[in-house]
């Protein structure tokens, strides 16, 4: 009768966490800014169990208390959970980060106390983190991938997404560092489809320097003239720029045999072929279209340098300097907006379109 009574009680257990939701994975989004706070409300949007972590405690006090804000391409409100690092508690499944690369000497060992041995970290930061992060969190602990989509902060509790996700083509691209297609990489494309369509690449460094290649390009624009992606889309110099920026990366991608991945159909190698009118002109196309439905975007680097934070420009632009100079490649536009972007960060100058001129 009792033993009867204890396995009843077992079962009811079962049953309860069953059904609520206490058996659920543990997802976290570390580093919940404008990317962090976007995909967290969609994850929650889609019933996933999610905590969105982040050190700006009037953030996370919004989120907490009002839920998550979603504006611009989409709008709506969802209660969320929301912690401060020094909150964080128990073990994560899942954890996407989206905390800057500047952090992950502090980031990742705190983050390291509270994973289990077969948890997973999904590297969606800018430039190429992978190798570092494998580094702190285990390489059976870490895959990565690119985010296709951009966001912007408001304020507290609100971010503006900037673009319509509800397309046919992946907005993210995952994969593991050896290329394999593994139960893991399933599991977290499972959980991003909770917000778009994604992507399993078998060559994930492909689609980290096509990424990087955007991102230097047009973000760097961003970040040193203080304007968003249309802005610089309407200014000619600041257009031919962007191509200018990307045939850099083209040069130090082939002369190190990196292969660039395809980028909504389109190989972005052709971003930064410029050797003839034509192609110069093929070029402006590719920009004009992939970031059309991007054009109220502004940077992330930008948003930092708004906040008088320091940006992950070392990790971008900076990256392909330093990869030129391993190969004898030589990058003058790339290491230029390192260097005005470190001047902004000083205070030394301003952001301002004026500052394009520093790069014809």
């Amino acid at each position: 009768m009792i033993r009867n009574q204890v396995w009843n009680s077992y079962i009811n257990i079962f049953l309860y966490k069953f059904l609520y939701g206490g058996f659920k994975m543990k997802i976290a989004i570390y580093g919940a800014g404008a990317m962090g706070t976007v995909l967290g409300a969609y994850l929650a949007k889609s019933g996933k169990n999610v905590e969105l972590i982040d050190n700006f405690k009037e953030h996370v006090d919004a989120l907490n208390e009002k839920g998550a804000t979603i504006v611009g391409k989409d709008n709506f409100n969802i209660k969320v959970k929301a912690s401060t690092p020094d909150q964080m508690s128990g073990e994560y499944d899942y954890v996407f980060l989206f905390t800057k690369q500047t952090a992950n000497e502090i980031v990742l060992p705190h983050l390291k106390r509270f994973l289990k041995t077969d948890s997973v970290v999904c590297t969606l930061q800018n430039g190429v983190p992978e190798y570092s992060v494998e580094k702190i969190i285990g390489g059976n602990r870490t895959v990565g991938g690119t985010v296709l989509w951009g966001a912007t902060f408001v304020e507290p509790g609100v971010s503006e997404v900037t673009q319509d996700i509800n397309v046919d083509y992946p907005l993210f691209d995952i994969g593991e560092i050896s290329g394999e297609i593994t139960s893991r990489i399933e599991k977290v494309a499972k959980i991003l489809e909770g917000m778009c369509q994604v992507e399993i690449v078998t060559n994930l460094m492909e689609a980290r320097w096509s990424k990087v290649l955007l991102n230097s390009s047009m973000s760097g624009l961003s970040a040193i003239s203080g304007a968003t992606f249309g802005d610089i889309l309407e200014n000619d110099k600041a257009r031919s720029c962007l191509s200018l920026i990307a045939s850099e990366i083209v040069k130090v991608a082939e002369q190190i045999n990196q292969e660039l991945a395809p980028t909504h159909g389109v190989d972005t190698i052709e971003y930064g072929i410029i050797s003839t009118p034509n192609e110069f002109k093929r070029s402006q196309k590719h920009f004009i279209d992939f970031y059309d439905d991007k054009r109220t975007a502004k940077a992330s680097m930008l948003q930092d340098l708004e906040k008088n934070r320091k940006t992950e420009v070392e990790m971008i632009n900076g990256f392909v300097v330093e990869a030129g100079e391993k190969c004898g490649v030589t990058t003058p536009r790339n290491k230029k907006i390192v260097e005005i972007v470190n001047r902004i960060e000083k205070g030394r100058q301003s952001c301002s379109m004026n500052n394009i001129e520093e790069l014809i």
